[in-house]
């Protein structure tokens, strides 16, 4: 054992596998000296589960779901009685690095996929401290499970020490997992901007072209016609 590690004083790290259910009795324990206070610190590693397990907790276990993503998905759809707070809030600062970066933001993925142009929220932990106690269970969640993995660890971090995620988001629920509040469906709610319009139009030119080819197939004579006034040759 280095020299630095032969001060008195332990570290207990939780560790808890992925998808596993999180009870106490699923949990291994891992001891380590540290060169530090004679103090035993207790560290619960995040677990993640699928979207009905995730169900289960809120529903059977009393779990809290708390909704990390930035305002404009939560407005589009969020899961009845959960509570918001955002791990990213919108960035209005006028420095002129800032309004160059949001001109881009905004002529490419804010006009493509609906986000937001944001900054870390530097009062999350604290609000969430202000709304929890450390011994809350909570469920965090985003729309793709990255920003709630990241809130997690924050969280933890600041002492909490049952806290889940959805592994890869809300957008893998299943239609109705939860009861939602909002306009579409809240495996959606991350979809917007020009690539859900264009996913309209893709439909929309398909039944076009199909609809032709079949005029064109069933009548020749009728088509051709309306060819020639439109001035085509075929």
């Amino acid at each position: 054992m280095p020299a630095d590690d032969k001060d008195k004083g332990s570290w207990i790290a939780v560790r808890i596998k992925h998808g596993a259910r999180p009870a106490r009795s699923n949990l291994s324990l891992r001891l380590r000296r540290r060169r530090s206070a004679g103090s035993i610190a207790v560290r619960a590693e995040v677990s993640f589960v699928d979207g009905d397990e995730a169900k289960r907790l809120v529903a059977e276990e009393g779990y809290t779901v708390l909704d990390i993503r930035d305002r404009t998905q939560h407005e589009r759809a969020h899961v009845k009685n959960s509570t918001h707070v955002p791990l990213f809030i919108e960035n209005d600062d006028s420095d002129i690095g800032t309004i160059v970066k949001r001109t881009v933001h905004n002529n490419f993925a804010g006009l493509f996929f609906g986000l937001s142009f944001t900054k870390l929220n530097p009062g999350f932990t604290k609000t969430v401290k202000e709304k929890f106690s450390p011994e809350s269970k909570l469920l965090v969640v985003c729309q793709e499970g990255l920003r709630s993995a990241a809130a997690a660890d924050a969280l933890e971090r600041e002492g909490f020490q049952n806290l889940v995620c959805i592994t890869s988001g809300l957008q893998t629920l299943k239609p109705g997992t939860f009861e939602s509040v909002g306009k579409i469906n809240l495996e959606n709610a991350g979809k917007a901007g020009l690539v859900t319009v264009q996913g309209k139009i893709s439909a929309v030119l398909g039944t076009v072209l199909i609809s032709a080819y079949l005029f064109i197939t069933l009548f020749p004579d009728q088509a051709e016609k309306l060819f020639d006034l439109a001035g085509i040759k075929l």
